[in-house]
C-alpha cells in the first residue's frame, strides 16, 4: 500500500519506552474519555505508534496489540468494516489483542449506508437492507467484540436526503430499517447531510436508543450546531461520539497525497482541536469517545496527543 516490498520480520511492538510527558499526559485525562484514531495500519507510524516499519497488511493483520499498549489510545475505529464486513473470527482477534476497557467503533458496510452502488450505475439495492446488516453487519461485530463494542457506525454521505427525495422519505427508509434490526445495538449515527439534521431525524435515532456522532467535517456545520440539531438525542445517548475526520480546504484523496505517511501535523488547526475539548469538557462525567482521522491535521497519533493536551490543560492538569 505504501510501496513496501517485504513484510518486516518479527511481531511488532509499541513505541517504548514512551516519552514522561505522554506518560503523564495518559495519567492525567479522565477515565470517561476514550482517545484513539480511526485505524491502525499505517507503516509511517514508526516511532510514534510502532517500534519498527512493517507494511500496512502486516499493521493490519498484527499490529493492534501495540496500538492498545500507546498511553493515549483506549479506542480505534474499523475502518476495513466500510468496505466489505469482516466475519466473526476477525473481529473476535482484535478482541482478544486489547485490553478489558478498550473499545472498537465498526463502520457498517457501506452498501448499507450509500444510496448508490459503489462502482455501478443506478440505486444500490443493498441500502438500508436490515436484513443483510442484522446478518452480515451487527450479528458478527456483536458477536466477536462483546462489551469491547462501543458502537455500529452508520455513516450516511452527503447525497443521501437528494437520493431519497428528501428528509421525510429518508426517515421513513431509516425508521423502517432500524425498527428490523436486532434490538439494543449499540447503534451509532453520522449524517454527513447538514439538511437531513434537526429534531425529526433525532427522534428516530433516539427512539432506538441510538448514538448521534459529531463530525469534524467539511461538509458539516460546527460541533455545537450538530450538537443543537441533534437535541435530546445527544444529551440523552449513552455515550458522546465525535470524530475529526478532515479539515477544511483538501477533498479527501488530496489529503491523502498531502498528509502521507502520516507521521506530522501539516495542517494545524485550533479551532476543530479546541472545539472537541470543550465539548468533552461540557458534558462533563458522560463516557466519551473521540477518534481522529489522519487527515484531519495529517497525522492522528500526533492530533490525538494534541487533543489529550487541550484537554488536560482546560481541566487544570496540563
Amino acid at each position: 500500500m505504501f510501496g513496501l516490498g517485504e513484510e518486516a520480520a518479527g511481531p511488532v511492538g509499541p513505541a517504548a519506552p514512551w516519552p514522561d510527558a505522554l506518560l503523564r499526559l495518559g495519567e492525567d485525562l479522565p477515565r470517561t474519555v476514550r482517545l484513539g484514531t480511526s485505524s491502525w495500519s499505517f507503516p509511517g507510524w514508526e516511532g510514534l505508534v510502532y517500534d519498527r516499519r512493517a507494511s500496512a497488511s502486516v499493521l493490519a493483520r498484527h499490529g493492534l496489540g501495540a496500538y492498545a499498549a500507546h498511553p493515549l489510545f483506549r479506542a480505534v475505529g474499523v475502518d476495513r468494516s466500510y468496505y466489505a464486513p469482516p466475519a466473526v473470527e476477525v473481529f473476535a482477534d482484535y478482541a482478544a489483542a486489547v485490553p478489558d476497557d478498550f473499545r472498537f467503533l465498526v463502520k457498517a458496510h457501506g452498501e448499507v449506508t450509500s444510496p448508490s452502488s459503489r462502482g455501478r450505475a443506478g440505486s444500490n439495492p443493498r441500502f438500508l437492507d436490515a436484513d443483510y446488516a442484522a446478518e452480515e453487519v451487527v450479528g458478527p461485530a456483536r458477536a466477536g467484540l462483546g462489551e469491547k463494542l462501543a458502537a455500529i457506525l452508520f455513516q450516511f454521505p452527503s447525497h443521501t436526503g437528494a437520493a431519497c427525495g428528501g428528509a421525510r422519505p429518508f426517515r421513513r427508509r431509516l425508521e423502517g430499517f432500524l425498527e428490523r434490526l436486532p434490538a439494543g445495538g449499540p447503534y451509532a449515527f453520522e449524517v454527513r447531510a447538514a439538511n437531513l439534521l434537526g429534531p425529526p431525524l433525532a427522534a428516530v435515532v433516539e427512539g432506538v436508543g441510538g448514538i448521534p456522532c459529531l463530525s469534524v467535517h467539511p461538509s458539516l456545520p460546527g460541533l455545537g450546531e450538530q450538537r443543537a440539531a441533534w437535541g435530546d438525542a445527544f444529551a440523552r445517548a449513552p455515550l458522546v461520539l465525535a470524530r475529526w475526520m478532515l479539515g477544511p480546504g483538501l477533498e479527501y484523496r488530496a489529503a491523502v497525497e498531502r498528509y502521507r505517511p502520516f507521521d506530522a501535523l501539516i495542517d494545524v488547526d485550533p479551532h476543530a482541536r479546541a472545539g472537541l475539548a470543550e465539548l468533552l469538557l461540557a458534558e462533563g462525567a458522560r463516557p466519551a469517545l473521540v477518534l481522529v482521522n489522519n487527515k484531519a491535521e495529517g497525522s492522528a497519533p500526533r492530533s490525538v496527543e494534541a487533543l489529550a493536551e487541550a484537554l488536560c490543560r482546560r481541566k487544570g492538569t496540563g
